[in-house]
């Protein structure tokens, strides 16, 4: 049996709308050790999407054995909206589960809430991905990437990022003109997650294509701060850091900048 209890909703409501635009199905695999861990990729091929929520990211976690819970991700988001934000929820199925149950408890209220989603037989292949040695390496808040991302897209469907030394230029050009943001690393004693840390082994100047972008920076709710490791010609890996857990976006580069 598993049953996985959120300290609020919120967690898991923000984690699925960062998700559900760039995949629409995918396998929830559950294990006593691991937690919950979610591979996905979308229809495109370009954007891989890797979840980890350890058992230290519930306020009670329990998997008799590993199951695989295979969800479509728009209802999973229709009912998680029937919740409040601070309400407890908790994920229930059985050991050879049909249905997955969604409970959200109202503490202030006394109320409780129940809902059984239907699960799915999803073929999906589960990638092998390894550790690599980077370029360059950026944190910024996420906040800061995701009005860059969102503000470029109104110029061109293409976003280029060149590091440097000691700086990060993001610029796009289209039909009504050009832009860039340079944004420079630098140390925030106040509050450290305002911070701009960029570690370079070398130049990089990659180019992304700017949906698969504002996809990603849905996840900016999740956390205050974005890491982002890129290299030339090779996809870059965007990672948001969860407490006991991370959201990462692996997104391959356009070698062609007029290609859609």
């Amino acid at each position: 049996m598993l049953e996985g209890k959120f300290e609020s909703a919120s967690l898991m409501k923000r984690l699925v709308e960062a998700i559900k635009d760039s995949v629409k199905l995918c396998n929830f695999n559950c294990s006593q050790t691991k937690g919950i861990t979610l591979q996905a990729i979308d229809d495109s091929r370009v954007l891989l999407i890797s979840l980890k929520l350890d058992p230290g990211c519930f306020e009670g976690f329990r998997c008799d054995k590993n199951l695989v819970l295979g969800l479509d991700l728009e209802s999973l988001s229709k009912v998680l909206k029937q919740g409040n934000n601070e309400d407890y929820l908790t994920l229930i199925a059985e050991d050879a589960p049909d249905n997955l149950l969604v409970v959200f408890e109202d503490p202030k209220k006394d109320r409780i809430s129940e809902f059984s989603l239907k699960l799915m037989d999803i073929d999906s292949d589960v990638l092998s991905i390894e550790d690599m040695d980077h370029d360059c390496s950026i944190t910024l808040p996420s906040s800061d990437f995701a009005k860059v991302a969102r503000d470029m897209r109104t110029l061109s469907e293409s976003l280029q990022i060149l590091v440097t030394k000691d700086s990060v230029k993001f610029m796009a050009s289209g039909p009504i003109g050009t832009g860039s943001v340079i944004i420079k690393a630098h140390t925030d004693l106040k509050d450290g997650k305002e911070s701009i840390k960029i570690d370079l082994n070398k130049s990089v100047n990659v180019t992304f294509g700017a949906k698969y972008l504002n996809d990603i920076v849905k996840a900016s709710t999740l956390a205050e701060t974005v890491t982002i490791k890129l290299t030339n010609k090779i996809p870059a890996l965007f990672e948001f850091k969860l407490q006991g857990g991370y959201l990462r976006y692996y997104l391959a580069p356009k070698f062609d900048e007029d290609e859609e």
